[in-house]
């Protein structure tokens, strides 16, 4: 069984946006609970439960950065890096959307599995995707913070 240590919130995560940070924490604390709560066998009741409050919350920041995106002029000037902004998004929410499909039919996504995905996909997307947009932010003289 694959071992995952929780995600230590810490500067290399940090992106400088405060919104964006304080919505991070609390996705990286959707991971660990899951992380700590998931067991080899969970019921597909608590799986429905862990990959409904990781949608609906991921969903909601993702429409937070997006907006942000678009107020501060970054979908006009990094039009290459919007593209996979969004298309990240898109595809988180896809796989957990069939993930959830999944459980409603029968079948069961493992702890590794899940696991793997969200863990893989948040440090991905923070440390690449999301600072670049923090970046761009971070020197716009429109954005205040």
């Amino acid at each position: 069984m694959a071992d995952y240590d929780l995600i230590v919130w810490n500067d290399t995560l940090v992106t400088g946006i405060d919104k964006i940070d304080e919505q991070h924490q609390i996705l990286v604390n959707l991971f660990n609970e899951a992380n700590t709560k998931l067991t080899v066998n969970n019921s597909a009741e608590f799986l429905e439960q862990i990959t409904r409050d990781l949608l609906s919350y991921a969903l909601y920041h993702f429409e937070a950065e997006e907006g942000l995106m678009q107020k501060y002029g970054y979908t006009e000037d990094k039009v290459e890096d919007v593209a996979t902004h969004i298309q990240q998004h898109r595809s988180f929410s896809t796989k957990v959307v069939a993930v959830r499909n999944d459980i409603k039919a029968g079948i069961l996504i493992s702890r590794e599995e899940l696991l793997a995905f969200l863990n893989g996909w948040l440090i991905n997307h923070i440390l690449n995707t999301d600072k670049r947009l923090a970046a761009f932010l971070l020197v716009s003289e429109q954005y205040r913070g």
